[in-house]
Parts: C-alpha cells; sequence; structure tokens
C-alpha cells in the first residue's frame, strides 16, 4: 500500500493508523479498530475508512441509496440502526471501488454518530491529521491588533501558535486587551486540536465588528498554553512595529 494511488488522473492518498479508533451509536460500539484506515479524499483533512471484520455489521441495515465519488465510484448506503438511535444513510461501503485497499472497509458520516475516541481520548469535528503539528511557543515580540485606528490589544508577552499549513496566530493575554471593546457573541467554533472556542465581536464607536476574536477555555494536552488567551483576525496586526499583511 502506497501514501498515493492514481485513480484515472486523481490522486488518493490513504495509510494506516496505528490508533485503535471506536465509533459509538446510542450507547453500542459500532466499529473498534486497530487497523483503520485514513483516506483523504476532496477535503484537507483524512476519513477513518474500517475494516468490515471490525464493524458491527448487524447493526447496518441497506437502504436502497448510493454514495457517488468521482475516485472511489458508487457505493451503496447503510442507515445504521443501534439501540433507539436511528443514522438514515451514515454508513458507505465502496465495494466496487478501484482502489483495491477500499473494498473491504466501511466510511461512517461524522456528525451523524455520537462519538469518536481514538485509544480513550475522545475526538471531534474529525479525524486528526497524523501529519498536521502544532506548536505553541511563548514569544516576546511586541504584538498590536489595531481596528478602525484603535488599539484593541498590545503585548510583549504573547504566545504564538504554528499549526501546518495555517497562518501563525498570536494569542494574547486578556490583561493586555481591550475587553470593554469586546462583546460577547454566541458564536462557537470547534477544532479536533484546540478545542471548542468562544467568540467576541469588538466595538469601536458606532461600529460592530462581528466575531473578530475568540478564545478556548480549555483545550486538548498539545494546545493546553493557548488556554483561555485570545487571538483576533481579520484586524490590523503589527508585529515588532510591521503590519503583517491580512491572512484567512
Amino acid at each position: 500500500m502506497t501514501p498515493n494511488t492514481l485513480i484515472g488522473s486523481k490522486p488518493v492518498r490513504l495509510e494506516p493508523s496505528a490508533k485503535r479508533v471506536r465509533v459509538f451509536l446510542g450507547g453500542h460500539v459500532v466499529a473498534d479498530a486497530d487497523r483503520a484506515l485514513l483516506v483523504w479524499e476532496s477535503r484537507g483533512y483524512p476519513i477513518y475508512y474500517f475494516p468490515a471484520s471490525q464493524v458491527d455489521l448487524g447493526l447496518l441495515v441497506p437502504d436502497g441509496d448510493f454514495a457517488r465519488s468521482e475516485t472511489l465510484g458508487d457505493a451503496p448506503k447503510f442507515t445504521v440502526k443501534a439501540g433507539s438511535a436511528i443514522a438514515p444513510g451514515a454508513a458507505t461501503h465502496f465495494r466496487e471501488t478501484p482502489l483495491d485497499a477500499l473494498r473491504d472497509h466501511i466510511r461512517f458520516e461524522w456528525e451523524a454518530m455520537d462519538a469518536w475516541f481514538e485509544e480513550d481520548e475522545e475526538v471531534f469535528v474529525h479525524a486528526r491529521d497524523p501529519h498536521c503539528r502544532i506548536d505553541v511557543l511563548p514569544s516576546s515580540r511586541h504584538v498590536r491588533i489595531e481596528l478602525d485606528s484603535v488599539t484593541i490589544a498590545e503585548s510583549t508577552r504573547p504566545r504564538l501558535l504554528f499549526e501546518t499549513g495555517l497562518p501563525t496566530r498570536c494569542y494574547l493575554s486578556k490583561l493586555d486587551v481591550r475587553m470593554d471593546l469586546l462583546v460577547p457573541s454566541d458564536t462557537v467554533t470547534h477544532c479536533p486540536y484546540k478545542g471548542t472556542a468562544q467568540y467576541w465581536s469588538i466595538q469601536v464607536g458606532d461600529q460592530l465588528y462581528e466575531d473578530l476574536a475568540w478564545s478556548y477555555r480549555t483545550t486538548p494536552p498539545e494546545s493546553e498554553k493557548i488556554s483561555g488567551l485570545i487571538a483576533f483576525w481579520k484586524t490590523g496586526l503589527y508585529v515588532d512595529g510591521v503590519l503583517v499583511p491580512p491572512s484567512r
């Protein structure tokens, strides 16, 4: 098995996972695998495929529908019934795919399941990419956040978060932020590497700029150094007096 397999003109990347991966629905273990495959399809993160021998096939009921993939072909979908929980079309089996390694594997829709565990740690949003790294480093750089010519935050003790494939983020202590300008938002986002983020909008004069600041109250161990700190986007970011070009 190679990391990248060419199907037609489209490469499909896959690799075995060394983790024990479990999927739960309705209080039942739907899959419990120590030989799951990580498959990168069209999304930027991998998806777990489980050997059929490590799936409780008695919980899967054909529903007559098909999944269609330009690279993997057509595949029957199954409803997952576990206890009182029913997840229509939540399982797919690409039996006829040109990718031999996946023919005896089953994929589950992440959000349709109740819980996912890698070893004994629950994982949220999607499978973690083993090639994605998080580094949080203390810094003495002078960081200033500006919006509409108003300084929103300023610090010489930021923590810089370096995440594979993403812009560097500056996380600042609330003591270095004009919290009087921040308005709590109802927006919440989730990240499998950093946890659950709460957001603030920023009030400058009569103008409210929505969801420009966020913070992770609790984080997984690899990101705990940013817990409780605040980051910004779509604002002016000056590092050591130099304006950093805007990024997503």
